[in-house]
């Protein structure tokens, strides 16, 4: 019954795509509708995944055929814990953000088609088990993206743009002479990802397959970004549309420590462990770019005089506590870092659609530049005052529950990292705290007064968000429970690459959990 469906979720809005472009561009209201249509059936069946998914499984929905025989390039698609809810994410965010490119008034139709040949692309990565189609797909997001943000961003769009573009492209040559490399290497020649591991271990020299797993790193670290190869994120998310901004923060970030999981650590998981004379200072080094990632980020959104800009900064911050999270490699760690991944997207989306409801209005987005908003729209104040104290990781929301998870994990692995991490949680709070108090409470700018409020399409776009953060800061197993035993193999299968002094001195056993990551962590001596 569930035959195809990946197939399906991922080919509809291309489907979608050819409709649009078939329609008549004198009718842009018509094309809207089309369009947000286009994405419905992917977010339906992409919930009916998440339904029938077994955590207990390997890869499920398997969609397997012969695409190029020549090469032995196939048309293999499956999901695992790892990725099922990323396509969940990607779907429900897809939706909501066509619902928010409704205020896009020029080129309707162009736009349109090409943010649907881009939801292929982002929800093909995820499926995708065959390494050529995974880089096809890969590929397929940068045109699109490039053209979105080149031709109906803001003043400096063209500048934003062509960044963009070359650093994704150096990443994907990165990626491309890897993926070579790991093809041609086994007899027969392969890309299945599921395979490429057990085929080329024997077959690569250790300092061969270090130099691969450094050039997928650094492919996949300007897609998160890691610092320094991140200064590409802030001038693309400022100048970037509201709905694209939201889709770089909510699903294109992901791809990245996505691509280190599937790849890096499934694929090469010697060099992940010991590039460096049989110590871990690999996993060190991946921690220590995330603590980074996280003190720098929430410094320079506190430094940021630019809404949209400190938001963007913001996420370079939250994406270092899914980097720490996998290099310390523990169970709980694991889970609060792919856990960030999915709460990270929603609640950047909901900061950056605040932001872009607020820009509708004003056409300004200086902080400095508003006050008194609570008094003026009470109900968009009080949703926005709900987003950043989820940003801010307060409990009960779901950021609280990835962050601690993270640093709960790291501890026994990275104490010192651990503690510039969570020290990093003072700066979060004030640069939050210090933009809600600027923007939104005080006496009213009287330059604002006929601001109207939240609209029913704007809440629509707002509200599913803030359920589902809510949701996840109470019930967080909902996504923990899918995720976790493909995390848990995925960590057992790194590990038991790891040299005897490594995996001796390892301060967790991922075998040992047979009842959840909380409780092994918990029972672990």
């Amino acid at each position: 019954m569930d035959d195809g469906i990946l197939t399906l979720i991922t080919f509809l809005p291309l489907v979608g795509a050819a409709v649009v472009l078939a329609l008549p561009a004198s009718e842009p209201r018509l094309v809207r509708l089309v369009a947000t249509a286009a994405t419905l059936p992917s977010l339906g069946l992409a919930c009916r995944l998440v339904a029938r998914f077994d955590p207990a499984g390997g890869f499920q929905f398997v969609d397997r055929v012969p695409w190029i025989p020549a090469f032995n390039i196939e048309y293999f698609v499956g999901v695992d814990g790892i990725s099922v809810t990323m396509v969940l994410l990607t779907a429900l965010l897809s939706t909501l953000c066509m619902v928010a490119s409704w205020n896009v008034g020029e080129a309707v139709k162009g736009y349109a088609a090409l943010f649907l040949l881009l939801e292929t692309g982002m929800l093909g990565t995820f499926v995708a088990l065959d390494f050529f189609l995974f880089f096809v797909f890969w590929e397929l997001m940068l045109l699109p993206m490039y053209f979105l943000i080149g031709i109906w961003g803001g003043p400096r769009r063209e500048y934003a743009a062509i960044k963009f573009f070359l650093y994704t492209l150096l990443g994907s040559v990165l990626i491309l002479v890897a993926m070579l490399v790991l093809y041609v290497t086994p007899d027969p020649h392969s890309f299945d990802i599921t395979r490429l591991g057990a085929l080329v271990r024997d077959r690569l020299a250790p300092e061969t397959q270090l130099l691969l797993w450094i050039a997928l790193f650094v492919g996949f670290a300007i897609k998160i970004p890691v610092v320094p190869f991140h200064t590409w994120l802030p001038d693309a998310h400022v100048q970037a549309p509201t709905a694209i901004s939201v889709i770089l923060a909510g699903v294109l970030l992901k791809m990245g420590t996505y691509g280190l999981l599937r790849i890096n650590f499934g694929i090469l998981p010697e060099a992940t462990w010991a590039p460096f004379a049989g110590a871990t200072l690999s996993f060190w080094l991946l921690g220590a770019l995330g603590a980074l990632g996280i003190v720098y980020g929430a410094v320079c959104a506190m430094a940021q005089t630019d809404l949209k800009a400190l938001v963007a900064y913001s996420s370079i911050s939250h994406m270092g506590f899914v980097l720490l999270g996998l290099a310390a490699l523990t169970p709980m760690a694991l889970n609060g870092a792919v856990l960030q991944m999915f709460n990270h997207g929603t609640i950047t989306a909901m900061l950056f659609l605040l932001v872009g409801v607020l820009y509708d209005r004003t056409q300004r987005r200086d902080i400095d530049g508003f006050g008194g908003i609570a008094a003026i729209m009470p109900r968009y104040a009080g949703v926005a005052g709900f987003a950043f104290f989820a940003a801010m990781g307060i409990p009960g929301l779901s950021a609280f529950i990835s962050e601690v998870l993270v640093l709960l994990g790291a501890w026994p692995v990275y104490p010192g990292l651990t503690v510039v991490a969570a020290a990093s949680v003072v700066l979060t709070a004030g640069y939050f705290l210090w933009a809600l108090q600027r923007v939104y409470l005080g006496p009213p700018n009287p330059r604002w007064a006929g601001l109207r409020e939240l609209d029913a399409r704007e809440l629509g776009m707002l509200l599913p968000l803030a359920a589902i953060v809510l949701t996840l800061g109470i019930v967080p197993t909902l996504v923990l429970d899918l995720q976790s035993p493909a995390l848990l193999r995925l960590a057992e299968h790194v590990r038991a690459a790891a040299p005897a002094d490594a995996a001796a001195a390892a301060p967790r056993d991922p075998a040992r959990v047979a009842a959840g990551p909380l409780r092994a962590e918990r029972e672990a001596p």
